[in-house]
């Protein structure tokens, strides 16, 4: 299939961050844009903003006219959290729409451009976003289609841009394992920092995890930048992983301490983590971050090697580095003075919410840590509940909110208890969001961190101020 053939675009699911992205590309490549979606966000005013017509109720008349009258020329793209239920789902389905999913069209307009594809159960958004600031700080003509808002560029899609040759254009895509979706890239350069146990809801055991990321490392291509010849593409992967025997690619590894790229002289200096940067053809001394975290310095690893296989130098890799600011709700302070911090983080799996509190402990060893966590989906709770007790056993104070349940019905028996029940911190609650503004008022915590990856952080403007006594 290709898109030349549409000239409406319509999105059911289209306040997601990935679908959002998507929605922007087609407006700004001449398509009429529209969509669905369940309420309204801050994300969907910015469609509106820009010119999308998008309603909020199930109800296929506010499809636009000129959309329903020409079915053959409007592309249906849509989110699988929606039900196939939904009145205008079955609408369109029974009435001669071409409907695919997100993950399927963003494949054929990667697939255009040399792409590089980051996947991942841990750090996809961060490290992609790191990718495309090296690129795009570097001069490097990319476009960029991301699961976060980046602070840098206040969007989570930017654009390339025109060119002659679209295979002169590098397209950084955060590569999504959730319902397989990543399945649908060809990527030239790939990045996988972690295959562990998730979503299984939807694979329903960690070896099939493994084999969906096999696939997608089996159909990593052969990169052709410019007029040069085409090169084998290459496979970056966290050592350790057990994927270099899937693909046909070059293989590079790389983490924290070890592999063909690595840090050395790791340190916290005032609250920032600097390193050096060890590859293949020498080192980049003095790399310093805006963005804490151990697991951010892995990440920045990964990021840097995309970038030196694409020719930036040395220099300009170190310089991006020491200017990228991060991702809305990854490692984000809320609030930094002597007396208060808050940090948020979307971590909603035990391996990072664990990474996630290691680093707030090393940047602050001697404040008292306070956590306040919610849970993310019945399924995964009731998966991992005690990965995640173990986890958050690392601060001092844990305050346990409800599971935010997303697309998920309710599993009897499958409460936040399951992790409560095993949390090993001095002090622990189970509380509502009420009671958690309560605490704050009262015990005003010198180090707290908001966690999760449901709605927690619409807490944060009044934690905030309750830190702040407004």
């Amino acid at each position: 299939m290709t898109l030349d053939r549409f000239q409406y675009v319509y999105f059911l699911g289209i306040g997601g961050i990935g679908m959002s992205a998507l929605a922007r590309w087609f407006v700004i490549n001449g398509y009429e844009v529209a969509g669905y979606d369940r309420t309204s966000t801050a994300l969907t005013d910015a469609l509106q903003a820009e010119g999308m017509a998008i309603h909020f109720e199930e109800a296929v008349e506010q499809i636009p006219a000129t959309f329903r009258q020409q079915p053959d020329k409007t592309l249906i793209i849509y989110t699988p959290a929606v039900p196939k239920t939904h009145k205008e789902y079955v609408y369109l389905t029974e009435n001669g729409f071409t409907l695919q999913k997100r993950s399927q069209v963003l494949g054929l307009i990667a697939g255009q451009m040399n792409t590089v594809g980051v996947a991942g159960t841990h750090g996809k958004t961060t490290t992609s976003s790191m990718v495309a600031h090296i690129l795009r700080d570097a001069g490097v003509n990319c476009a960029a289609f991301l699961g976060g808002i980046t602070n840098n560029y206040g969007t989570n899609f930017l654009l390339n841009e025109p060119a002659d040759d679209l295979r002169s254009v590098v397209c950084v895509v955060e590569a999504d394992e959730f319902d397989r979706s990543f399945l649908t890239l060809h990527p030239h350069l790939a990045i996988v920092t972690s295959t562990d146990a998730d979503h299984l809801d939807i694979y329903g055991a960690h070896e099939a995890v493994l084999d969906s990321f096999s696939a997608y490392v089996s159909q990593i291509e052969p990169l052709q930048v410019g007029s040069s010849p085409a090169q084998p593409g290459v496979l970056f992967m966290k050592k350790g992983l057990s994927l270099a025997d899937k693909t046909q690619a070059d293989v590079q590894t790389y983490s924290l301490n070890e592999g063909d790229y690595h840090a050395e002289k790791l340190r916290i200096e005032n609250a920032t983590f600097s390193f050096d940067l060890v590859y293949p053809g020498g080192t980049i001394p003095d790399i310093a971050l805006l963005i804490p975290g151990f697991h951010n310095v892995e990440n920045a690893i990964a990021a840097a090697a995309v970038a030196l296989e694409l020719g930036v130098s040395p220099a300009a890799v170190r310089n991006a580095l020491g200017s990228y600011r991060g991702v809305k709700r990854r490692f984000e302070y809320i609030l930094k003075t002597d007396k208060a911090i808050l940090i948020d983080d979307y971590a909603h799996h035990p391996a990072e919410v664990e990474a996630f509190l290691q680093s707030v402990k090393a940047l602050y060893p001697d404040r008292t840590l306070t956590a306040i966590f919610q849970p993310h989906l019945f399924s995964r709770t009731r998966d991992f509940a005690e990965g995640f007790a173990n986890s958050l056993s690392l601060a001092d104070e844990v305050l346990l909110l409800d599971i935010y349940p997303a697309r998920e019905s309710p599993i009897e028996g499958v409460t936040s208890e399951l992790i409560f029940r095993d949390i090993r911190a001095k002090n622990k609650r189970q509380c509502t969001k009420d009671e958690i503004l309560a605490i704050i008022s009262s015990e005003k915590p010198e180090l707290l961190v908001t966690v999760g990856a449901g709605d927690i952080d619409q807490l944060l403007t009044e934690l905030k101020n309750r830190l702040t006594d407004q």
